[in-house]
C-alpha cells in the first residue's frame, strides 16, 4: 500500500509531462487521430461497398385502379423501415437503408423502384397493397453519359422538431413530381430521378439529437428572458427620465433620493416542456432517418438545371413546419453544394452504393412520408408518352391513327394504337361531333398503308369527304364502290347475287347466311314462324344446288338468285324442274321433305315468305342489284386481297333493312370462311360501320356476333353510333364487353352516362358532356394493356392529310370505283332482272333433259 502510495507522485508527474509534451508537438497527436481516424474509414467504406453489393432491387408497378388507404401507406413504410436492418452484423450503419427510386427518362411516366438489402427481398416483395401493385424483381438499369448533370440534396429547413405537411390522398400526392417530369423527352437526353433513403432511426442518435435539441430549447429560452430583461430594465430607465416622473418626484417631495425608484423584477427563463420542445421526436414510434438526392441530366445545355428547378418546385407541396430545402450556400450565380467540390464525390458515392449519411435535421415520421411510400395512385394523372401510346407514321401498317395527343408541355403529337391490337372499337356521341370524321381519317390512313377495308354508311355522306384522299395510284386500283342509294339521273347500281356458287362456297353456309338474315329482319323463330324458316331453308338448299350444278355446266349466268324462291314455290313445271337437276346434290331428308311435306301445305303457307320477296322485286334498286346471277360484289374476295370497299345500302325502309341484314350476314359468313386459311396468311381486314343504330336495327344479333368472334379471322370491326342506350342488348353488351377502343365525344349526360360507367366514372359524364367538337375521351389498348380515359382530339382531314388531297382526281376515281365495282345502268339491270327467271328455267329445262338420259349412280353396299 505505501509502494504505491509512492508512485502516485510519479505518475502524475509523468502525466503531466506527457501533456506538456504533447502541447508542444499537437501535430503529433493530430497525425495520430488523424491516420486511425483514416484507416477506420476505409475499413468501413471496403465494408460498406462489399455489403450494398449484396442488394436486391424491385420494380413497383400500380394497377389503373389502385386506390390505397392511409393505413396501407404506413405499413408499408413500417416494412421498408424494418427491412432497412436486414442486413449482416459487419455491415456499417450507412448501408442499412432501402431505397426508394422515382425514375422518368422519357420511357415511362415515373417508375416506382424499391432497393434493399438482399436478406429483405421476401419481406419488401410482398406488400401491404393487395393485388392492385405488383413487384417484380428489376434489372440494373444502365444509363449512358449525359453532357449536363446537376445534383443536388435536399434537408429539412424550418423547425427542427416540425413535421412536413400533411397531404391528402387525392389527388396523388405525386402529381407535382409527375408533372415536373412530364415533358420529359428521351432523344435529348432527358434523365431525371429521384432516391429516398429510409434508415431506422438508432437509439444512440435519437438521444443524442434530443440532447441537442434540448439544450437548444433550453438556451434559446435563456436568451429571451436575458432579452426580456435588457427591455424592461430600458423602459424602467425610460419612465424615470420622463418629464411627468420627475413632477411627481418634486411634488411627493422624495426628490432625488431614490427611495421612490421602481423596483424591476427580471423575469425567470420558463421551464421548458420535453414534449413540446422535441416535438415530433418526442417518441420512439416509427421514426426514421431520411436522405433526399436528386440527379436530373440532359444533353441539352440548360434542360437539366430548369428541371432540378421543376423538382423543387414540387417538394415544395410538402411542406409545413418544415420543408425540404436544397442543401448548400448560393453566392450570387454560384451554388456549393452537391454538385461541388467537396461534397460531389460523396453524393455519388451515396448515390451509387446507396448509403445513407443524412443531414442532422433529416429525422421524420413514417406518416411524413405517405406520398413517398407508395407508387402513383388512381387519383394522379400520367402523361402519355411515345413507349405508351406511339406516334402515327403514315403508311406504316402497324399502327392505326387515333388522334392528336396534347402533352403538359403543350406539344401535340398524332397518336396510334397497333393495329394487331385494336380489334374492335366504338365511338359514341352526338351529331357533328366527330365521329366519322376520326372514322374516315383512321380509315384513310389504314388504305395508305395498304390495308383493306369495308366503309358501310347508309347516309354515303362518308365517300365524297373521303374520296379526294383516296385518289392516289397505288391504292386507286383496289377501291370499289357500292352505291344503292340511285342518285342523279342515270344512276348506276352494282351486282350482287347471295346464292351465287361460282366462287365454290360451301351451299350450307350460303344457305344459312340468306336465312339467317330474313328471319333477323322479319322476326322469325322457332316459337312464332317455324314454318316460315322451314320453307325458306327448304327453297334455298334447292337454288343453291341448282346454282352448284349451273358452276359445274360452265353456266354462270344462269345461277338461280332469291327471287326464283316465288317461282319454286308458286310455279310447279320450275320446281319440278329444279327438283329434277338438284336431286344428286341433296340428301334424303331435303327430297323426303319436297315429296312429302310440301304437297301437303296449304297455299298461305307461303304468304309470309313471298311477301318479303315482293317488296325486294318491287324495289328498282334492290331488284336490280339482287336479280343477277353473277355478281361483282364479293365480300370473301376483298377480305382475302385488301380491296378498299365503300358500301352505302341506302334508305330505312323494311326493303332497306332486310337488304343490309342479307350484306351483314354476309359478311360474316365470308369472315367464318376463312378458318380454311392458315393463320398467318390471313390479311387484316377492317369493317367500319356508321350509324350502328341503323345497320344493329337490321341485324343486331348478326353484328353482336362480328364483335364476339371476327377477331379470331383477322377481321376487326368498328362501330360508330350517337347513342349506346338505343343498340340492341346482345350488341351493346358484346361492344362494351369486347371493345379494344372505347370513345366518346360531347352529348347529354344522361346519354354519356351509360359509357362513362365502363370507365368507373374517372371522367365523369359532365365532363365528357362539356367536350368541344372534335375532342374525345376514348380507352385505348396498347401492349395488352389499357391506356386512359385521355382526352384525345380527333383528327380532321383536312389538317391531317392535307397533303394527301388530290381534288381534281376525286371524279375519275369515282368512275373507277364504279367500274370495279360492276356498276351498270340502273334500267339495263332492272331489264336483265325481269327476264333472268326465263333464263333459269330454260337451263333447269335443258339440264333435267340431259339428266333424265344418264343412268343413275349404282349404290354401293357396305357390309
Amino acid at each position: 500500500m505505501l509502494a504505491t502510495a509512492a508512485l502516485l507522485p510519479a505518475l502524475v508527474a509523468r502525466m503531466w509531462s506527457g501533456g506538456v509534451w504533447l502541447g508542444g508537438h499537437w501535430y503529433v497527436l493530430v497525425t495520430v487521430v488523424g491516420a486511425l481516424w483514416g484507416a477506420g474509414e476505409m475499413v468501413a467504406s471496403r465494408l460498406a461497398v462489399r455489403a450494398s453489393a449484396q442488394r436486391t432491387a424491385l420494380e413497383v408497378v400500380a394497377g389503373r385502379l389502385f386506390e390505397p388507404s392511409l393505413e396501407e401507406i404506413f405499413r408499408h413504410g413500417v416494412q421498408l423501415a424494418r427491412a432497412s436492418t436486414s442486413m449482416p452484423w459487419w455491415a456499417p450503419r450507412r448501408s442499412k437503408a432501402v431505397r426508394i427510386r422515382l425514375r422518368a427518362d422519357g420511357t415511362s411516366p415515373l417508375r416506382y423502384r424499391i432497393e434493399g438489402p438482399a436478406g429483405a427481398q421476401r419481406l419488401l416483395a410482398i406488400t401491404p397493397f393487395g393485388p392492385h401493385v405488383t413487384a417484380r424483381p428489376a434489372v440494373p438499369i444502365k444509363d449512358a453519359a449525359r453532357r449536363h448533370t446537376v445534383r443536388a440534396e435536399f434537408v429539412l429547413r424550418g423547425r427542427p422538431t416540425g413535421p412536413l405537411r400533411e397531404v391528402p390522398l387525392a389527388p396523388d400526392p405525386l402529381q407535382p413530381l409527375v408533372d415536373a417530369v412530364a415533358d420529359l423527352r428521351a432523344g435529348l437526353g432527358d434523365l431525371a430521378e429521384i432516391r429516398l433513403d429510409i434508415q431506422r432511426a438508432p437509439k444512440w442518435a435519437l438521444r443524442t439529437r434530443r440532447l441537442e435539441l434540448l439544450a437548444a430549447a433550453r438556451r434559446q429560452e435563456r436568451k429571451e428572458a436575458e432579452r426580456a430583461a435588457r427591455w424592461l430594465r430600458r423602459d424602467a430607465a425610460r419612465v424615470e427620465d420622463s418629464l411627468l416622473w420627475q413632477v411627481r418626484q418634486l411634488l411627493a417631495g422624495k426628490g432625488d433620493t431614490g427611495a421612490g425608484r421602481r423596483l424591476v423584477m427580471p423575469p425567470v427563463p420558463r421551464r421548458i416542456d420535453p414534449q413540446e420542445a422535441l416535438g415530433k421526436l418526442s417518441g420512439d414510434e416509427h421514426l426514421v432517418r431520411v436522405q433526399l438526392l436528386v440527379l436530373c441530366a440532359s444533353d441539352v445545355e440548360g434542360r437539366a438545371f430548369a428541371r432540378l428547378a421543376q423538382v423543387q418546385a414540387a417538394l415544395d407541396v410538402f411542406g409545413g413546419s418544415s420543408r425540404w430545402a436544397m442543401r448548400g450556400w448560393r453566392l450570387g450565380p454560384w451554388r456549393a453544394g452537391a454538385d461541388r467540390w467537396p461534397g460531389r464525390r460523396g453524393f455519388d458515392r451515396r448515390w451509387q452504393y446507396g448509403w445513407l449519411r443524412p443531414p442532422r435535421a433529416n429525422w421524420v415520421r413514417l406518416d411524413e412520408l405517405t406520398g413517398l411510400l407508395k407508387p402513383p395512385t388512381v387519383h394522379c394523372r400520367l402523361p402519355l408518352l411515345p413507349t405508351d401510346l406511339p406516334t402515327f407514321d403514315l403508311g406504316n401498317p402497324e399502327l392505326l391513327l387515333q388522334g392528336h395527343y396534347q402533352g403538359p408541355d403543350g406539344r401535340r403529337r398524332l397518336v396510334a394504337t397497333y393495329a394487331d391490337e385494336t380489334l374492335f372499337e366504338v365511338g359514341v356521341g352526338r351529331a357533328g361531333g366527330g365521329k366519322t370524321e376520326r372514322a374516315l381519317a383512321q380509315a384513310i390512313g389504314w388504305a395508305h398503308a395498304g390495308g383493306g377495308l369495308l366503309f358501310m354508311d347508309p347516309h354515303r355522306d362518308s365517300w365524297p369527304r373521303a374520296l379526294p384522299f383516296l385518289a392516289h395510284d397505288h391504292i386507286a386500283a383496289r377501291i370499289a364502290l357500292i352505291d344503292l342509294g340511285a342518285i342523279g339521273p342515270t344512276p348506276s347500281v352494282s351486282a350482287w347475287n347471295p346464292l351465287a356458287m361460282q366462287d365454290g362456297q360451301a351451299a350450307h353456309e350460303v344457305v344459312e347466311a340468306v336465312a339467317d338474315a330474313f328471319a333477323t329482319v322479319l322476326g322469325w323463330d322457332d316459337a312464332t314462324a317455324p314454318r316460315a324458316q322451314t320453307i325458306l331453308t327448304a327453297c334455298l338448299t334447292v337454288l343453291t344446288a341448282v346454282n352448284q350444278a349451273a358452276c359445274t355446266a360452265d353456266r354462270r349466268d344462269a345461277q338461280a338468285t332469291v327471287f326464283q324462291i316465288r317461282a319454286l314455290l308458286t310455279d310447279t313445271a320450275f320446281r319440278a324442274t329444279a327438283l329434277t337437276v338438284a336431286a344428286d346434290r341433296l340428301d334424303d331428308d331435303v327430297r323426303a321433305w319436297w315429296q312429302a311435306v310440301f304437297p301437303r301445305l296449304p297455299d298461305d303457307a307461303f304468304t309470309v315468305v313471298l311477301n318479303p320477296l315482293a317488296r325486294l322485286a318491287a324495289h328498282p334498286v334492290t331488284h336490280a342489284f339482287l336479280g343477277q346471277p353473277v355478281g361483282h360484289y364479293d365480300s370473301r374476295a376483298a377480305m382475302d386481297h385488301g380491296m378498299i370497299v365503300w358500301v352505302c345500302p341506302g334508305g330505312h325502309g323494311p326493303t332497306d333493312r332486310l337488304l343490309t341484314a342479307l350484306l351483314t350476314r354476309d359478311l360474316l359468313r365470308a369472315a367464318r370462311a376463312r378458318r380454311a386459311v392458315p393463320l398467318a396468311q390471313r390479311r387484316l381486314f377492317r369493317l367500319y360501320f356508321d350509324e350502328l343504330i341503323t345497320l344493329t336495327g337490321a341485324a343486331p344479333e348478326t353484328i353482336a356476333a362480328m364483335f364476339e368472334d371476327l377477331r379470331k379471322y383477322r377481321v376487326t370491326v368498328h362501330g360508330l353510333t350517337q347513342l349506346l342506350s338505343r343498340l340492341p342488348a346482345p350488341v351493346q353488351a358484346s361492344l362494351t364487353q369486347n371493345a379494344s377502343t372505347l370513345a366518346s365525344t360531347s352529348g347529354s349526360v344522361s346519354a354519356i352516362a351509360a359509357l362513362t360507367a365502363e370507365w368507373g366514372g374517372r371522367p365523369s359524364p359532365a365532363e365528357v358532356a362539356a367536350l368541344e367538337r372534335y375532342q374525345h375521351y376514348m380507352t385505348l389498348t396498347v401492349h395488352g394493356g389499357r391506356v386512359g380515359p385521355v382526352r384525345i382530339t380527333g383528327p380532321h382531314l383536312d389538317d391531317v392529310f392535307a397533303d394527301l388531297a388530290r381534288p381534281r382526281r376525286a371524279a375519275a376515281l369515282e368512275s373507277a370505283a364504279q367500274q370495279r365495282a360492276g356498276c351498270r345502268p340502273l334500267h339495263e339491270l332492272s331489264a336483265h332482272a325481269a327476264l333472268h327467271g326465263r333464263d333459269v328455267l330454260a337451263f333447269l329445262t335443258e339440264h333435267a333433259s340431259t339428266q333424265e338420259n344418264v343412268p343413275p349412280p349404282k349404290k354401293e353396299r357396305y357390309t
